[in-house]
């Protein structure tokens, strides 16, 4: 069967269906297709062509769904990027990028504004259904085009995405698993909600009031939702609500384990795999129970192998660099721009995860090469200790990682959320009984501001700024 261009997916629903639900804005398939036509228009006037990157930097909501289809009618690919990113970080991606054209959401408005007729005919296809961009914890900017064209199988699902169902999708839509799940939601006929930014009590009315089905959250976002009161929680009404996935950082076991227990196994999923597809990975809660901490299997005819430093293969149970093959073959899911691939053996590759898979293949993640901190000697995962800390009830989000020290190399440093005054001895107290202390942070620097953003994302400072707290 032939593939569906992604630009035909909103004229291919019913007109009158709700496609995009944000704060007050109701869109139906019919009035968004109409506004991506309109903006298309715009974009061919503007220059752009075939296989032109697009990039822009819209908040979430209607406008930035519509600019994203209309560069699928215009042929293009479509390039997000925050809209709250700093001007020099935006040029600095935009310098590597190079793209035909960016838009922001002054652009639009003016755009739309304007009485041009929406653009008509058949739509080419984009060799790239998406770029989307990524700047580590280096800040070192790099663009991940994807090596799939904007047109798919009739057939084709996204991570149990129901068809004609209503999902919420309440992370910052430039990031690739919220955009990805927002494009294929509309694909597969669902309605859309979108939040500004992610607020649990927001969210869980939210599920209640628009019957959501099927959601996308990061763990700080299930974190925070589970932080409520167990009354609170109960208050609404998520009858509707059959799956969680999440995905984008690893989840704390005990994390986990608590949002079973409240929601049950069947309603939570998890999908592991990075923005350049070499691999992904699915795990149902029920599953999960069976292997605690897994991220689940490949899916497809996708492999992984773990490798020591040294270029030879783990053992079973051994933890090592994470290279994969897509199924595809290598070099085939993606191309970058303003980087170097990671390659391995025989085209093998690796965006950098350290893990090890047991005897029945399953893969659990420790963390980020780049991320390890070799502390005395002692390696130490920043995700294991930051899933201890968030066991403290005065903790709302935080993130780890290691700075300069004179004596042991590098020592354990915590940025943490919470509206009380955190300190480093009470912090260590209770971290007795769940961490070694050799994995204890050294210093806290505790901020009332969230830590991570509702991608889960945390970039490193460039300095230990406000209240920091060093060990004696």
């Amino acid at each position: 069967m032939e593939p569906l261009s992604l630009a035909a997916t909103l004229s291919r629903h019913d007109p009158a269906r709700e496609a995009v639900v944000h704060g007050h804005e109701r869109l139906t398939f019919g009035q968004l297709d109409a506004r991506s036509r309109r903006l298309a228009s715009w974009l061919v006037e503007r220059g752009v062509t075939q296989d032109d990157l697009v990039a822009f930097a819209l908040p979430n909501g209607p406008d930035f769904i519509a600019l994203a289809f209309a560069i699928y009618l215009a042929g293009a690919t479509p390039a997000p990027l925050s809209a709250r990113m700093a001007v020099a970080e935006r040029e600095a991606i935009l310098e590597t990028m190079r793209p035909a054209l960016f838009a922001d959401a002054t652009d639009v408005a003016m755009a739309l504004a304007s009485d041009r007729p929406p653009l008509s005919g058949d739509p080419v296809i984009a060799a790239s259904w998406k770029a989307c961009t990524s700047g580590g914890s280096t800040g070192r900017p790099k663009v991940i085009v994807d090596g799939r064209p904007a047109a798919f199988a009739p057939e084709t699902g996204f991570i149990a995405i129901p068809r004609d169902g209503r999902v919420l999708v309440p992370g910052p839509l430039y990031h690739n698993a919220p955009f990805s799940a927002a494009v294929f939601a509309l694909w597969s006929g669902s309605t859309v909600v979108t939040m500004d930014r992610f607020e649990a009590s927001v969210a869980l009315e939210l599920i209640e009031r628009e019957s959501i089905q099927w959601a996308m959250m990061v763990p700080t976002m299930m974190h925070r939702i589970m932080a409520l009161p167990l009354a609170e929680r109960e208050a609404f009404d998520l009858s509707h609500w059959q799956t969680v996935v999440h995905t984008a950082a690893p989840m704390a076991r005990w994390l986990k384990q608590a949002w079973i227990d409240w929601r049950g196994p069947d309603h939570i999923w998890e999908v592991y795999g990075a923005t350049e597809g070499l691999v992904r990975c699915w795990i149902g809660g029920r599953e999960w129970l069976a292997r605690p901490g897994s991220v689940g299997r490949p899916l497809g005819d996708a492999r992984i192998r773990i490798l020591r430093a040294d270029g030879s293969e783990a053992a079973t149970g051994e933890t090592g660099e994470i290279f994969a093959m897509p199924a595809t073959g290598p070099g085939t899911t993606y191309r970058y721009i303003g980087a170097d691939r990671r390659t391995g053996p025989d085209g093998w590759e690796s965006v950098g995860d350290m893990g090890h898979v047991d005897e029945q293949g399953y893969l659990f993640l420790a963390d980020r090469k780049d991320d390890l901190i070799i502390s005395g000697g002692i390696n130490i995962w920043p995700a294991e200790v930051e899933a201890a800390i968030l066991r403290h009830p005065a903790v709302r989000s935080c993130a780890v990682f290691g700075v300069p020290h004179e004596d042991l190399g590098a020592a354990v440093h915590a940025v943490i959320e919470t509206g009380e005054d955190l300190a480093l001895p009470e912090l260590g107290r209770f971290l007795s009984s769940h961490l070694t202390r050799a994995k204890h942070p050294r210093s806290i620097e505790c901020t009332s501001a969230p830590v991570r953003d509702d991608a889960g994302k945390f970039r490193k400072p460039r300095t230990l700024a406000r209240r920091s707290h060093d060990a004696s």
